[in-house]
């Protein structure tokens, strides 16, 4: 027994949001909720499963808006890179942007750091700081499994078109911090399908081997 993941896909943006649970324990991790808040709630106590984080890669509205709300309903701590704070208090403006509706943000935010190791149950998840896409972004790590936010997707990468976006830094990001880990290693990423390392390192058009970045 280890650690188990479940994936749900969420909102008008088709947004990932992930359960991750010691399963020899049932705690759990809730990774990048924006929205259906009572949809998770229901399932976690279908489950039986015991919330100690709620976790996010990043602070864009889709995957932080129905945070507190999750919160209210299931507890747990609530946790966010620091340099990623000024996103999340300008998430109802990032809302209305979109034509959202007004969102809350959790009370209390714990600051995770690089290298930082988060007790699961009888497993650990490791924050990576991988900034590009906005510059808290964090991918969270169990051995070969990364929840890398919008950094790293399928055949392509995270915008960073908005504010605190860089596409400098994501590319030092993906090529420094996330192809290192190997080839085998699984990409869980906040749209589309998982991907592994090895596919995109060969592959994907924008950061692969075989791109050249002036």
């Amino acid at each position: 027994m280890g650690v188990a993941y479940h994936t749900f896909v969420l909102g008008p943006f088709a947004t990932n949001a992930y359960l991750v649970t010691c399963e020899e324990t049932r705690e759990t991790a809730v990774i990048d909720v924006g929205f259906d808040a009572r949809r998770i709630a229901d399932e976690i106590q279908r489950r039986g499963l015991a919330v100690r984080y709620l976790l996010n890669t990043h602070a864009h509205y889709d995957h932080v808006a129905a945070m507190a709300e999750l919160q209210g309903l299931v507890g747990g701590s609530y946790w966010l890179h620091p340099d990623d704070r000024f996103l999340l208090e300008a998430v109802a403006d990032q809302g209305a942007a979109f034509g959202l509706p007004p969102a809350t943000i959790p009370a209390l935010v714990s600051g995770l750091e690089d290298g930082q190791r988060l007790a699961l149950g009888r497993h650990e998840l490791t924050v990576i700081h991988t900034p590009g896409h906005s510059p808290g972004s964090v991918t969270f790590r169990w051995n070969d499994w990364l929840w890398d936010g919008d950094l790293l997707f399928s055949g392509s990468v995270g915008r960073t078109d908005l504010p605190g976006g860089s596409f400098e830094q994501l590319v030092t990001s993906i090529r420094e911090r996330l192809f290192p880990i190997g080839d085998q290693a699984r990409v869980l990423s906040g749209h589309g399908p998982e991907t592994t390392i090895g596919a995109e390192r060969r592959q994907n058009p924008f950061v692969g081997e075989g791109v050249v970045i002036s």
